[in-house]
């Protein structure tokens, strides 16, 4: 004679609805709590990941010696009057204006260049870097460093040196070499280079009397109370 297995009975309460719908909103409360978590460790490691990038361009158009703050945190935003604002990254040292860095773009042969503009208090290019561009491989690329020296040109010129005129490609009548195949790329370039000059020129009293951001004080820690010292018995 075979014995039939015994059946659990099914306890009454996981019978009603309402314990099915908060099991379900368990589920999703745990399963949200778990990407809210995963997106701010994300968003935290993009944020870290840009900040490095940001301070790597930085120091190529800045040297470590002009500053002794921290450069992302020093910026002072203005206002374009063609609309928009420009971030200007402040070097300081001693709590002085020494340096300044800040994004410039012009239309060039095929998109957009992007380039990064590093002067000195007097408004002495310090370096410029490309950014970001779309022109021809092999001819327009020349503006990227490891490509083509052409923009260590720019290394301590200034709007008085080489004076205003001459900021342009030799074709035009200026002193900077265009590329063999594409004089519109440097003539490009140049002329973003000279819209910045112009830029801190215009700005350069704001710029340089600029306050450095005040520090965010970070909370003191209460020190535990010191137990009272406890007296025997006579």
């Amino acid at each position: 004679m075979s014995l039939k297995p015994t059946e659990t009975p099914i306890p009454s309460y996981r019978q009603r609805l309402s314990y099915h719908s908060g099991l379900l909103g368990g589920v999703g409360l745990l399963t949200g709590a778990a990407l809210a978590i995963a997106h701010v460790e994300t968003h935290q490691a993009i944020e870290t990941a840009k900040a490095e990038e940001q301070r790597a361009l930085l120091a190529q158009v800045i040297p470590a010696t002009l500053y002794d703050n921290n450069l992302l945190a020093d910026r002072l935003k203005i206002a374009l009057p063609q609309g928009g604002e420009r971030e200007v990254f402040i070097g300081r040292k001693n709590n002085q204006v020494t340096a300044v860095a800040y994004e410039l773009s012009e239309p060039g042969y095929s998109g957009a260049i992007r380039l990064l503009l590093g002067l000195d208090q007097t408004g002495k290019i310090l370096g410029t870097r490309t950014l970001s561009h779309t022109e021809t491989p092999g001819l327009g690329d020349k503006i990227e460093i490891a490509k083509n020296p052409w923009v260590l040109s720019f290394d301590g010129k200034s709007l008085q040196d080489p004076g205003l005129p001459a900021w342009g490609v030799k074709k035009d009548g200026g002193v900077f070499d265009q590329f063999t195949g594409a004089t519109i790329t440097p003539r490009a370039y140049v002329k973003a280079v000279k819209e910045g000059l112009v830029f801190f020129e215009a700005h350069r009293a704001q710029i340089v009397s600029s306050q450095a951001p005040v520090p965010v004080p970070v909370p003191a820690v209460a020190a535990p109370p010191t137990p009272a010292s406890s007296q025997g018995s006579r």
